[in-house]
């Protein structure tokens, strides 16, 4: 019992290691979500996830201090795209977090790199994520 608890966190350890399929932008937005309940997206017609107003200049350097101060970690960034991840505490999975700007609007795009779905975990990071960038647009 004790080698098959291991094998299986092992396992669950490598898997979560993997790189991100398939990152970036497609014809100059972010990729749309799979079928599967682990991704949300404020360029999805069909959500109820917004995407970030910026208020002034300074938005995108509050999004990156946003970032880090919740854990994640900034893979890439370019002219108006951003990609970070989180990894869960317990198991280490990797989430991947991609941000690109529009104009005046951050358009966002969160998912797990496994499993079916996240118990609402990448809405609830994007959600931390924008009542953190209004608590330092207050300072």
């Amino acid at each position: 019992m004790k080698k098959s608890c291991l094998a299986i966190l092992v396992c669950l350890g490598l898997a979560s290691c993997s790189a991100a399929v398939g990152q970036g932008l497609e014809n100059g937005r972010l990729r749309p979500c799979p079928s599967s309940p682990n991704c949300v997206s404020s360029e999805v017609s069909d959500t109820d996830l917004a995407p970030f107003e910026l208020p002034d200049k300074d938005g995108w350097e509050r999004l990156r201090l946003a970032i880090v101060s919740l854990g994640g970690s900034i893979e890439r960034e370019e002219a108006g795209y951003l990609h970070a991840t989180f990894r869960s505490r317990l198991f280490g999975f990797v989430d991947d977090l991609e941000c690109r700007l529009d104009g005046r609007t951050i358009q966002v795009r969160s998912a797990s790199r496994l499993g079916w779905w996240d118990m609402g975990a990448n809405r609830r990071r994007v959600e931390l994520l924008r009542k953190t960038m209004a608590a330092e647009t207050l300072k």
